[in-house]
């Protein structure tokens, strides 16, 4: 029988005690918390599964409150995203109800934001969505191919590859504003991967290395992501300030195992 595989993990990183990021597989939800081992979950390919990962606004107050809004709130209504204008309207609804939750704590919270990424798998297609900067990236033989669109501002310096700033969010505004959030729809096949993460994750690893890690083929890539991801001297954590990934694999049978292979060098040497 055909299944979605997907393994999570969140890490809040070394420079912040707090985690603002919250996640959502079909009905179950991870917020604002962290989770030291990948977490892995199978289920039978047939109703809509969403798989998606939600990042607070840095620097805003609330953050951790309308990442896990959001989520808790597209969990709910997960198996009705059978349409590209069904994801749609789920993410304005989650706009919506962040901007008047946060409209009703008063003037400090009034900017309260939060990015999304994520996919609805379901047979035959597999909508992809964001609002903001965090990504999905699909993986093939020909390496990994970025599924979602970034709304962040043109890179001014030429060796910057990524950028604080981002142009498009759910909720972050005193008053409510309509979005237009970025829902496009692929094919899905057996063995098709996708990993979706929050800006940390890019901060710190270069596509080069996702793409040699996801090419291992293994169903524990979010933890060899998190591996690469601390320094060379001091595996104990994560260099950036916070970060999620995870990957979820469409195929027949049961998961595989890891290659355990070593960790791609990030630091130039």
């Amino acid at each position: 029988m055909p299944y979605v595989a997907v393994s999570v993990l969140s890490h809040s990183g070394l420079l912040r005690e707090g985690n603002e990021d919250s996640l959502v597989v079909g009905p179950w939800t991870l917020c604002t918390t962290v989770t030291e081992n990948p977490q892995t979950q199978v289920f039978p390919l047939g109703m809509p599964l969403v798989v998606a990962v939600t990042d607070g606004l840095g620097g805003h107050p609330g953050g951790d409150m309308a990442s896990a809004m959001a989520v808790r709130r597209i969990a709910s209504i997960g198996p009705a995203l059978s349409s590209q204008d069904a994801v749609r309207d789920a993410l304005n609804a989650c706009n919506r109800a962040v901007c008047e939750a946060a409209g009703g704590l008063g003037s400090e919270l009034s900017t309260t934001g939060t990015t999304v990424a994520g996919v609805v798998v379901q047979p035959g297609s597999l909508p992809v969505l964001n609002v903001g900067d965090s990504r999905v990236f699909a993986a093939s033989r020909g390496g990994l191919r970025q599924m979602s669109v970034d709304d962040s501002p043109p890179l001014l310096d030429p060796g910057e590859r990524t950028t604080p700033l981002i142009t498009l969010c759910l909720g972050g505004t005193p008053v409510y504003r309509p979005i237009r959030p970025h829902v496009t729809a692929t094919p899905v096949a057996s063995g098709d991967r996708y990993l979706i993460f929050t800006d940390g994750l890019t901060d710190l690893l270069t596509t080069d290395v996702l793409d040699e890690v996801m090419g291992e083929g293994s169903t524990r890539t979010a933890g060899r992501l998190l591996s690469c991801g601390r320094p060379p001297s001091r595996r104990a954590g994560p260099r950036t300030s916070r970060w999620r990934s995870y990957a979820s694999e469409t195929s027949r049978g049961r998961p595989g195992s890891s290659t355990g292979s070593r960790c791609p060098r990030t630091d130039g040497r």
